[in-house]
């Protein structure tokens, strides 16, 4: 992954391929942000005019070049939009948002793939400035590439070019306590998030229930977590018939994986479930054609999971996880579940099964179950549950539905801190009704209309009582299918690690009651 280094060098005397600086859009044209000042001294005051005559309108993403002016040691100077120009009131928070850096970031550190190091002098005003634009940076340099040039591991990519080698943060202090801590978690948790992405982009073929299982034994190993992996076998002496009855028409057979974090002297404990479908034909009730290319990513919020229970112990947060990841590979076969099938839960429930390609909330039930037993203080699941999810809230927008109102909030809340766009969902009472099943407990399918909705309602039922629970549909997000765009690239994006990490560093430090 790029690396990471704070310098209190000026801009000029800094040995750098490229040096990033940041123009806002303004009410009269555009305008230099703050960091870049040694720059714009260097065009005489007057780089605000060049970039306009260049066409620059700070507009958020716009990327213009220009070669740096006499006596820089960089050749080039890449000024990056981060959109409109904050209030000048005079408010004390007046400044760049978070968001606003990290994108910027990610834009410009895509636009030098190629390069060996470049120097970002974007707004600092702080540690948490620092922490944006580094993850703007190690995000947004991301590229999956494994399977290039004939299959052998290359660092090319982005048009045959290496992603860029080394991000500088100007006006971060090395010897600062602050500012390395936020380049440290900025690493970690961007090493992590990026872990998932790699494992969402994975071809069906080299990411079985079973391979993504020992990839998070050997994670488990590495950062010292307690790993317990279920094979077939062990899930059916458990009576796990959930992910036994949607696995049970593969060859790859399926897992149940519990990933670990403890600390010493945590009060609370979160759990974290993630659906892990490694490939997902919808079973016996085919996707029609057009909807298989990508499903892939069915296994995205088991990805998150598994890389925000590692990211929270590298950071070393005061707080227990625990991640459930429920693999299983759905695919039509001789011996697969049925349209009509009814599958006895672990919880013990039966359910009917009506359509087999509503499978995640079949595997997500099993482990929602497990996680209950060991009662919690919450429990967060992660999926890529539902198209009605994306019809609700288009590609970019993830569902957050809970059993508690307030926990509901702070998920929101978290995820709106991060940068991950999210909104509340309710689960309507009167959804469950269309549930209901003469021959078991409850059916896998509901009414059509508010699909999400009743998909987070059946979830619901699998909690154990009194445990705070909430339900993230990340179906839009997950994947983008699109071309890239600030941080986030094509393919998997990692979508809720970050709000995921955020929860348990909120937990860790009481702030969640």
């Amino acid at each position: 992954m790029t690396a990471l280094t704070l310098s209190t060098a000026a801009a000029p005397g800094l040995r750098a391929d490229a040096i990033v600086i940041g123009v806002a859009k303004g009410t009269k044209g555009p305008v230099v942000a703050p960091g870049a000042e040694a720059v714009d001294k260097a065009y005489d005051g007057k780089l605000a005019g060049v970039l306009e005559t260049l066409g620059a309108s700070g507009a958020e993403g716009e990327l213009t070049k220009l070669p740096a002016p006499a006596g820089f040691k960089a050749p080039l100077v890449l000024a990056v939009g981060l959109g409109a120009e904050p209030d000048a009131s005079g408010t004390a928070d007046a400044g760049y948002g978070a968001e606003a850096l990290r994108r910027a970031a990610g834009v410009a550190a895509r636009a030098l793939a190629g390069t060996r190091k470049a120097a970002f002098a974007l707004p600092v005003d702080g540690p948490g400035a620092l922490e944006a634009i580094g993850e703007g940076a190690l995000l947004g340099a991301y590229s999956f590439d494994t399977y290039k040039e004939n299959g052998r591991p290359s660092a090319k990519a982005k048009n045959g070019k290496a992603p860029l080698a080394e991000a500088v943060l100007l006006g971060g202090k090395p010897r600062d306590a602050a500012h390395k801590g936020a380049v440290a978690r900025a690493v970690a948790v961007c090493e992590e998030l990026n872990r998932s992405r790699d494992l969402i982009n994975m071809p069906p073929n080299d990411l079985t229930p079973a391979i993504f299982a020992g990839i998070a034994q050997a994670a488990a190993k590495e950062h010292g977590l307690k790993v317990q992996v279920l094979d077939e076998k062990a899930l059916a002496k458990g009576g796990y018939g959930g992910i036994l009855g949607v696995g049970g028409g593969s060859a790859a057979t399926p897992r149940l994986v519990k990933l670990s974090y403890t600390h010493p002297k945590a009060d609370k404990h979160l759990a974290y479930v993630g659906k892990g479908i490694t490939y997902d034909s919808g079973g016996i009730s085919l996707k029609p054609a057009g909807h298989n290319e990508t499903m892939k990513c069915d296994m995205s919020g088991a990805a998150a999971v598994f890389a925000a229970v590692v990211a929270a112990a590298r950071l070393g947060l005061q707080v227990n996880v625990t991640g459930w990841l429920a693999l299983a590979e759905n695919m039509p076969s001789g011996s697969a579940v049925r349209p009509g099938d009814v599958l006895r839960m672990y919880s013990g429930k039966t359910v009917e099964v009506l359509n087999t390609d509503a499978e995640g909330r079949l595997v997500l039930a099993d482990a929602l179950w497990a996680a209950s037993q060991e009662k919690p203080d919450a429990i967060v699941d992660v999926a890529t549950l539902t198209g009605a999810m994306m019809l609700a809230l288009g590609s970019r927008t993830f569902g957050v539905m809970a059993n508690d109102e307030a926990f509901r909030s702070a998920l929101h809340e978290a995820a709106d801190e991060v940068g991950e766009p999210a909104w509340p969902m309710p689960l309507p009472e009167h959804l469950r009704k269309g549930m209901e099943s003469s021959v078991a407990d409850i059916a896998n399918m509901g009414e059509r209309m508010g699909g999400g909705l009743v998909a987070g309602l059946f979830l619901r039922e699998f909690v154990g009582e009194g445990i705070t629970w909430a339900h993230l549909d990340i179906a839009g997000p997950a994947f983008n299918e699109g071309g890239p765009f600030g941080y986030t690239p094509k393919g998997g994006t990692g979508s809720a690690v970050r709000t995921l990490v955020r929860l348990a560093e909120l937990t860790a430090a009481g702030d969640l009651g």
